[in-house]
């Protein structure tokens, strides 16, 4: 039986303070995309670099899999992704 294959393709952005799958916490509350609020503080991993890094995609794990378009200035590094 064959199976597809979905590959994506990460491209690293060097000169942005915050890369793809950097781990991020809030400085400032924010609306997830279903409409909920994650608080200041909650950590999330940046999915997505909009804007050449004015914007990110988090995602957050409690609940599983929320996402949320964040401000780059609402945002503090928590930890770089591995190389």
């Amino acid at each position: 039986m064959p199976v597809d294959t979905l590959t994506i393709v990460r491209q690293a952005e060097p000169d942005l303070p915050l890369r793809d799958l950097d781990r991020v916490a809030l400085t400032a509350a924010a609306i997830t995309d279903d409409g909920g609020r994650m608080e200041v503080g909650t950590q999330g991993t940046i999915v997505g670099i909009w804007r050449g890094g004015a914007a990110y995609e988090v995602e957050f794990a409690d609940p599983p899999g929320t996402l949320a378009t964040v401000e780059a200035g609402n945002l503090r590094l928590v930890e770089h992704a591995p190389a």
